[in-house]
């Protein structure tokens, strides 16, 4: 015990000084290293400090700088001349030892008294005072600093990226820079503003930045943003704060203390413990973990896994490379969590770039990787990366898991190969290996998506076979079944089945049964499920609200429709753009263009960019009222919002353009369609034999419809009725009829509106007993 808490004698002598050092009495509490006697006093040899006279200060000259440089030069010329003088040093009554300041320990029990004033600081003062003051610089106009196309951003979240940013101001036009000012003590979170630069020509920037500041107020990510032109203010106090230090002035330095008052144990054990009863508050897991003076792999490692199962990739990126920085080896553990963390993100990419990483290190693969990176490539369905991997796995890790199989079986699961997932779990139970009740529910979801009812019961029966309980979500994988193949009556007695056995409906049950109403346009039965789950306390979330808004705008009950948008923000749900896409698109085809428009701008203030889809529904609701002028002028607003519009928005115009009869410029959209290398089908083809034949131009036409047959489309009854009208509008009615044959030998069957057009035919040439036999055959059909 002695020999552990006694210092050396060099260490005890030092520690002698601090009891001999004039301080108050508060700072003079002795504190003892060891146990043995202490050592005497040293001998007389050492001098005690001694008052010296205040001899008179030079002169120093007004810039600091100089004096500095000429007290240095001074000192160094009279050290040289004389190497074995030692100059005294300058003693007062806060004189210290000069080993004091270097001795780590005594920092923290006797904290050095302040230093006395310099020669240099009382000279400064007392040339300041006799000197006049320097003029300051003359104030500037801060216009004359202000950037075309800058807007200011204020009130944004914290954790706001600049992607995020650019994503939403990209509506207005197309941006050139994101500026985020960054908290001055924490450098990843932002000060909660920044600024947008657009970029083109200064007339298109100074355009954007406008249109981007009619929007201030917006609500963006739960926040009220304050959007208005930059004002110069921040670029002229650069200017300024420059020309002042040019000019000889002092800029106050930011004094950012260190916050990191715990030890590092206590600090770990902290950490471990918000991470495991706190997951779910990533702000205070993060806090704790930068509060840890110097993190150990086990930390790191905990951290990239955090991030990991949030599906943070970039995070836990950035903690992973931290670690390296500091100069620790990351293991197969941490490679595992950052491999997991892309594999979450579905960026696979990345995360064989850290499998060749680690073959590079020497480190060895786990089972766990193996699994992680079966799973990801499951989750992007892409079964031949999966495949690949699981055979590798088999080769050098023997036996398998259940994990790694129901990981495989779930990637051949998702795409619709049942009889390779098949043949996954035959080798799996010949390997001994038990199937959990996951891998049943993966295989009733394979059978659900290639709709294969017979098998999809067998798995369920075999599964209460096995000693499994059916729970929740195997009754949920049947409801999802008959939903999806449009029997809905047998989903409803699976939902009363389930029930019955004391299992109560969750959130997707209920989603599942109320899409299933949707899809046969049964409204009034998908509010009453609505209607039930919140019977049932469950609370919608945005999905289920926005489904139950499409229903009622199937139904035409608009005003019910908006009320549930407000009652989703009054519940703190952010509506998004499918939420207000359905209303949109009501309202456009009712041609209450008036109140599509409110809704769209209603949207773009919730903080919702719109799609392709958004605008689509505008146009289709413009071409509809024939106001093709300004059908063409969303073309324009979407190209500056950066969204390029698809073969949906080309065919639409084409319809208005046909319509009119103006088959000039549906040709020249169908033209532009093709160039930009969209996907042209049947409905494209339809407009353009739509304005051929109100115009009249039935050679046109002819040399459509043999193209359709070069590109093998079919030709279907729509297609049929146009040209039938065409020819009928002629009186050919040796055309007509001869479409009618042709009709039968393709096996189209024709409608009311064939028979009418050819009817109409028959009488324009006046040829009424073929107008009667027609007429005949219809009444028969």
């Amino acid at each position: 015990m002695e020999g552990f808490l006694s210092l050396p004698t060099s260490q005890c002598s030092t520690s002698s000084l601090f009891t001999s050092r004039p301080h108050s009495s508060s700072a003079a509490t002795s504190v003892s290293f060891s146990l043995q006697p202490p050592p005497q006093p040293p001998e007389s040899n050492l001098r005690r400090p001694k008052s010296i006279k205040s001899s008179p200060k030079p002169k120093v000259p007004s810039n600091p700088l100089k004096n500095l440089t000429t007290t240095i030069s001074t000192t160094t010329t009279t050290t040289s001349n004389n190497p074995s003088h030692v100059p005294a040093p300058i003693e007062s009554e806060h004189t210290t030892h000069p080993l004091a300041s270097k001795l780590r320990l005594s920092s923290k029990f006797f904290p050095p008294p302040p230093p006395p004033p310099s020669v240099l600081q009382d000279t400064q003062n007392e040339t300041l005072i006799s000197e006049p003051e320097a003029p300051s610089p003359q104030p500037q106009n801060p216009e004359k600093f202000r950037q075309d196309g800058k807007i200011f951003i204020g009130n944004l979240p914290n954790w706001i990226r600049k992607h995020e940013v650019a994503e939403f101001f990209r509506q207005f036009g197309p941006i050139k820079d994101v500026i985020l000012i960054k908290a001055h003590n924490e450098i990843h979170r932002n000060a909660g503003f920044g600024f947008v630069i657009y970029g083109g020509p200064p007339p298109l920037a100074e355009k954007s930045a406008m249109k981007a500041v009619e929007f201030d107020g917006v609500e963006f990510h739960g926040r009220i943003l304050t959007v208005k032109l930059d004002d110069g203010k921040r670029l002229m106090e650069k200017a300024e704060e420059r020309a002042r230090w040019v000019e000889g002035y002092q800029v106050q330095d930011c004094n950012n203390k260190s916050k990191w008052h715990q030890e590092r144990e206590g600090s770990r054990k902290l950490f471990r413990k918000i991470l495991e009863s706190e997951p779910e508050n990533w702000q205070k897991v993060v806090t704790a973990f930068e509060r840890i003076t110097k993190p150990a792999r086990r930390e790191f490692g905990l951290m990239v896994n955090y991030y990991a199962r949030r599906g943070d990739m970039h995070r836990a990126r950035e903690t992973f490379e931290r670690m390296r920085a500091r100069g620790i080896e990351p293991t197969s553990h941490v490679y595992t969590n950052l491999i997991h963390a892309y594999a979450v993100g579905r960026d696979m990419e990345e995360a064989l770039s850290c499998v060749r990483k680690m073959k590079e290190e020497g480190i060895e693969m786990t089972l766990v990787t193996y699994s992680i990176l079966v799973g990801g490539f499951a989750k992007i369905g892409n079964s031949e990366a999966a495949d690949h991997w699981f055979k590798e796995a088999k080769e050098r890790h023997t036996p398998l898991n259940a994990i790694i199989y129901g990981n495989i079986i779930y990637a051949h699961c998702q795409t619709c190969n049942m009889e390779r997932a098949e043949a996954l779990v035959r080798e799996m139970e010949e390997e001994g290996i038990d199937a959990p009740i996951d891998i049943y529910h993966t295989m009733m979801d394979g059978y659900t998506m290639i709709g294969n009812e017979e098998k999809c019961l067998i798995v369920f029966e075999r599964l209460k076979e096995c000693g499994f309980i059916p729970s929740v979500i195997s009754y949920g994988c049947l409801i999802n079944l008959y939903s999806k193949i449009g029997k809905v009556s047998k989903a409803l007695e699976v939902s009363k089945m389930m029930e019955c056995d004391g299992i109560k409906h969750n959130m997707k049950t209920y989603s599942m049964l109320i899409n299933g109403f949707l899809k046969l346009k049964d409204w009034a039965n998908a509010f009453a499920i609505f209607e039930d789950l919140v019977e049932d306390g469950l609370k919608p979330d945005v999905v289920l609200y926005n489904n139950i808004i499409r229903a009622f705008c199937g139904m035409g009950n608009m005003d019910r429709a908006i009320h549930t948008v407000k009652e989703m923000l009054k519940e703190r749900h952010r509506p998004t753009t499918r939420t207000f896409m359905p209303i949109i698109h009501a309202f456009a085809r009712a041609g209450e263009m008036r109140r599509a428009w409110e809704v769209f701008d209603v949207m773009r203030r919730s903080g919702c960019s719109p799609t392709v889809h958004t605008f689509n529904a505008l146009i289709l609701g413009l071409t509809e009222k024939r106001q093709m002028e300004k059908a063409v002028e969303i073309l324009d607003e979407m190209t500056l919002a950066g969204i390029s519009p698809n073969e949906h928005t080309y065919t639409t115009i084409m319809h208005g353009y046909a319509s009119l009869g103006d088959t000039a410029k549906a040709f020249g959209y169908f033209t532009k369609l093709r160039n930009e290398g969209l996907e042209i089908d049947v409905y494209t083809y339809e407009a353009l034999l739509k304005a051929c034949c109100k115009s009249g131009r039935m050679q046109s036409a002819l040399a459509v419809t043999k193209e359709m047959s070069a590109r093998k489309i079919p030709r279907n009854t729509f297609v049929y009725n146009i040209l039938v009208d065409g020819w009928a509008r002629r009186g050919d009615v040796w055309e007509a009829a001869d479409l009618m044959q042709q009709m039968k030998q393709e096996g189209v069957q024709p409608d009311i509106h064939t028979y009418t057009s050819f009817i109409n035919a028959c009488c324009k040439a006046g040829d009424m007993l073929k107008s009667e036999e027609n007429e005949r055959d219809f009444i028969c059909v």
